[in-house]
Order: C-alpha cells, then sequence, then structure tokens
C-alpha cells in the first residue's frame, strides 16, 4: 500500500471544506502537551494557514514541564503559547488535536463545539465535530498529520519535519510500542527532511536540578509486587513527572506494569504503563479510577486524574493507597498485598 493513501487525500478535501467559513482558528492542545500534540498542533496550523489563508494559532493549557519538550518548541521556534480566555471569543473556530473534548486531560470548554477533532485514541461518545478524523490504529497523532502534509503539496519546513520526527518518536518509543506500519513510513518520510543536530539536542537536554530531586524520590518510593512495580512521587512542581517516571520505572527487570501517582495544585496525576500489547491500559485506567476522576489511553499507556476537594495529606495518602491496591486486584492479584520496597533501606 502507498504511503499516504487516497482515504488521506479525502480526508483532507473534506477537512478543508468544514473550514470554509472560517476566519479564525485555534489549534487546542491537551494541557501540558507532549511532543506528539505539540507536533500535530503546529502542522495543523501551518497547512490551514498555507493552503487557505486562514490566521491559525496553537495554544495550550497547564504548562510544557518536561525537558524534552520545552527544549523541542525552543530549539525549533514553534509558535506554540499558553491558553486564553480571549481564544474561546465569538468568530474564532476551535481545532483540537491528539486529545477530545471533555476527557478531563484539557481545557476545552464545555459550552463549545469544536470545528475538528483529529486524534488516535479511541472515540467517546461525547466527541461532536464538524470534522473527524479517529485513527485508533495508529502510534501517534503526528503521524496523521504527516500524511495530510505530504499530500497537501506544501514545502515541508525542516522544523515542523523534525517536530513531527520527534513526535512520532517519542509517543511510540523510537518506533517501539504501539508503532504501525503507517508510523514507520511516515517516520521515514520525514526523517531526511529534518535537522539531525536540532533533533539530538531536543532527545537530550540539560535537565533541572529538580529533575533528579523527583527521580531521587521516585527510586525511594517505589514498591514491587511480583511484575507489577507503584510509585507514588507526592507533591511535584511539574505533572510530566508523572508519566516519565512511569515510563522509567518499566523498564526494571521483570516488570510488565508500572502504576505511577502525583500529587499537582487540586489533582492526583495517574499514569500506567505496561509492556503487554493487548494490555487495553486505557481502559483499565479508566474502570480503575471510575467516577473519582477522568482517564484515557489506548493499549500500553493511560493517563487520568482525580480532583481534590482538600489536598490533606492523609486524605491523599488514603486515596492513594486505594488506587495502588485497586491497581493490584485488576492485575489479578485479589487479596491485599504488600509491596518489597525497590530499594533496601540503605540504598
Amino acid at each position: 500500500m502507498t504511503f499516504p493513501n487516497g482515504e488521506s487525500q479525502e480526508r483532507l478535501k473534506r477537512m478543508e471544506e468544514a473550514l470554509k467559513d472560517t476566519r479564525r482558528l485555534v489549534v487546542l492542545t491537551h494541557d501540558n502537551p507532549d511532543p506528539d500534540s505539540v507536533s500535530s498542533a503546529v502542522t495543523l496550523a501551518y497547512l490551514v494557514s498555507q493552503r487557505l489563508k486562514i490566521p491559525t494559532k496553537v495554544k495550550y493549557g497547564g504548562i510544557v514541564g518536561r525537558a524534552e519538550n520545552r527544549a523541542m518548541i525552543r530549539n525549533l521556534g514553534l509558535r506554540v503559547s499558553p491558553l486564553t480566555e480571549s481564544d474561546f471569543k465569538p468568530g474564532v473556530d476551535l481545532a483540537v488535536v491528539d486529545m477530545q473534548p471533555r476527557t478531563g486531560n484539557n481545557s476545552f470548554p464545555r459550552n463549545r463545539k469544536p470545528l475538528i477533532v483529529i486524534d488516535h485514541h479511541p472515540l467517546r461518545k461525547t466527541t461532536k465535530a464538524d470534522f473527524l478524523d479517529i485513527r485508533t490504529e495508529y502510534g501517534a497523532t503526528a503521524t496523521i498529520l504527516t500524511e495530510y502534509l505530504l499530500i497537501s503539496g506544501l514545502e515541508i519546513p525542516s522544523a515542523i519535519a523534525t517536530a513531527l520526527s520527534y513526535g512520532i518518536s517519542s509517543e511510540t518509543q523510537d518506533l517501539g510500542r504501539e508503532a504501525r506500519e503507517k508510523d514507520i513510513q511516515a517516520y521515514l518520510a520525514l526523517f531526511p527532511l529534518s535537522n539531525k543536530k536540532l533533533l539530538a539536542s531536543i532527545e537530550h537536554p540539560k535537565l533541572s536540578r529538580d529533575h533528579f530531586i523527583t527521580l531521587s524520590r521516585a527510586l525511594h518510593h517505589s514498591f514491587i509486587y511480583k511484575n507489577a512495580i507503584a510509585t507514588s512521587l507526592g507533591e511535584i512542581s511539574n505533572p510530566d513527572f508523572v508519566p516519565f517516571t512511569a515510563d522509567f520505572m518499566l523498564r526494571c527487570e521483570r516488570i510488565t506494569w508500572a502504576l505511577c501517582l502525583g500529587r499537582y495544585k487540586d489533582r492526583i496525576i495517574v499514569s500506567i504503563r505496561t509492556t503487554n500489547a493487548k494490555g487495553e491500559a486505557g481502559r483499565f485506567l479508566r474502570r480503575l479510577i471510575g467516577k473519582r476522576g477522568t482517564a484515557g489511553g489506548h493499549g500500553m499507556i493511560a493517563g487520568g486524574q482525580i480532583h481534590c476537594t482538600t489536598m490533606e495529606h492523609e486524605h491523599c495518602t488514603k486515596l492513594e493507597e486505594e488506587i495502588t491496591q485497586g491497581f493490584l486486584k485488576k492485575l489479578g492479584y485479589k487479596d491485599a498485598v504488600e509491596m518489597t520496597p525497590l530499594l533496601l533501606p540503605s540504598q
């Protein structure tokens, strides 16, 4: 099968048709955006502004916390900025990428309907838009936008090619996690156009002291039971520490499931990772959190959050213990179990 195929050409036409009456567009990422979300958003903005001459901005809620993500935006000169109330004023249409409204991980207003939704997560029943492009068979949303870009006839700037390359590789862990043939083809098409020196600077950025402090805390607050590891970070200054730690702890030998929890502002952030390609981590975490919060994800990665009316230490500790025990029970360990510290006390 050729890459990209005629289906993407047809979808691009339908997306442009949906934009025919748009005068201004805001492309919104999920909160605390990752490289897949950022690269997808800047590519959509480039397509819309260049092909349709519609003024377009990329916005995000929360913060860009992880060092690699900050380096990507800074080193590539990507035009993304924090969301403000004026971005939702009348006359501005909204597009969202790598997420869907009302999933708890974004700042999309509940009283608005997006014009465009492009995502690789499972379609939610509440998701409505004039144009929907949901492809769960793709490992990254950036792959979808790469297809659009390749068939658009536009010149592909090196900065965008580099951003998309990193978006795909980071989302799929260098094409080793949930990467499909389309993701591989997209990456191979982009790589020759990417700036290799800048790509290396993004993948290996300088890390803050806070990063190492949190890593030390993670190592000393990680507990193992059989094939599962659970980590509690306590209060954190950067919500990206939670998914980073879940990824990191999954590398421990014999571990196939990792859970990480961290307290950020008025919520508990939760991340799950698994090496099981059929783990359905998104469904797993939604069932684990239940009505206490919101969650989403796909096969091997998932994230969620639980809002706390009070962030008192005892309340949060009890809730985190409930989540951890629920995590183990859903893995098949029915009785309450005693987990073993990852590090010995002397370490």
